[in-house]
């Protein structure tokens, strides 16, 4: 086989690939939202979900949903770009980092349900919180923060270290190099990595089963106070999100319209993660253009 052949059956292969790839994602996209989109509507999303009858919405589980993202990424993103300018800036060579990342990697494997219930030892019962909004979330920042700290590491690895380099030698700061310089040049992939877990958060069920719980308080979105048990802001009420009213719907089977919901809410989850990954690279753009004064 010469050289020509074998490109053009490699060309082939990938292309091959990418085809039933992307057929794939169309598939089931199409099925999601052709299956769900008739059973969106207004009141579904402004309506609270009923346990015994027909016509419920998801108000408060849409609600909660990206309540729960926004907790959980204000703990996960600096924490997570914290451990990846230590692993990659301060790090020495070691046994001790070797250790370090190993332990990473395991924390990264473990399944969702072991950190549900590590939660719900940690975060549920020592803690004597219950179930509640601020236990779901430092659960999904456990399952998130690995993945995280070694998208951050990579990134800022990826810097050429000539602009380091070149910062420190005018005699800038070790620290001000990393904030002015490193840290502006490796955003968009520290923002992939964000975006990443943001939407590991928006379909987690299983670690949110044991820690925010398949309850929602009747909420008064007039009640803005965080401390009232009537608030949607209190981070220490039980919260159900949109993935967990799905695998609640199916498998409890208490209301008569279950397969409605459950379609309805399913085309809401992909239509809510795929407008929040479009919101949030746009707002990245816009920042990383800002921070490093390109057009």
């Amino acid at each position: 086989m010469n050289s020509k052949t074998a490109d053009r059956l490699a060309t082939g292969v990938f292309v091959a690939i990418a085809i039933i790839i992307i057929s794939i994602l169309v598939g089931l996209f199409s099925y999601i939202l052709v299956n769900g989109l008739k059973h969106v509507s207004l009141h579904f999303l402004t309506t609270p979900s009923s346990n015994v009858l027909a016509g419920g919405g998801i108000r408060d589980q849409l609600f909660n949903s990206f309540y729960v993202l926004f907790i959980t990424m204000l703990i996960t993103v600096p924490l997570g770009v914290g451990g990846g300018i230590y692993m990659a800036e301060y790090a020495k060579p070691g046994k001790v980092t070797d250790m370090i990342r190993s332990c990473i990697e395991v924390l990264a494997s473990l399944p969702s349900i072991v950190i549900g219930m590590f939660g719900l030892l940690m975060f549920v019962n020592l803690t004597g919180w219950g179930y509640t909004i601020l236990g779901g979330a430092l659960a999904l920042t456990v399952f998130n923060l690995p993945v995280l700290v070694r998208v951050s590491e990579d990134a800022i690895r990826a810097v050429p270290r000539e602009l380091k380099e070149a910062s420190l030698a005018l005699g800038i700061t070790h620290w001000h190099t990393i904030k002015t310089v490193i840290l502006p040049s490796a955003f968009p992939s520290i923002l992939t990595g964000a975006i990443l877990a943001a939407g590991r958060v928006f379909g987690e069920a299983a670690a949110l089963l044991f820690t925010a719980g398949l309850s929602t308080p009747r909420l008064d979105y007039a009640n803005w106070n965080p401390f009232s048990d009537q608030s949607p802001l209190n981070i220490f009420r039980p919260a159900e999100t949109l993935a967990v009213h799905i695998w609640s719907v199916n498998t409890q089977g208490l209301i008569p319209d279950v397969e409605e919901v459950s379609n309805g809410s399913a085309a809401v989850l992909v239509i809510s993660v795929l407008v929040f990954n479009l919101l949030a690279r746009w707002i990245g753009r816009l920042i990383h253009k800002k921070i490093t004064a390109t057009k």
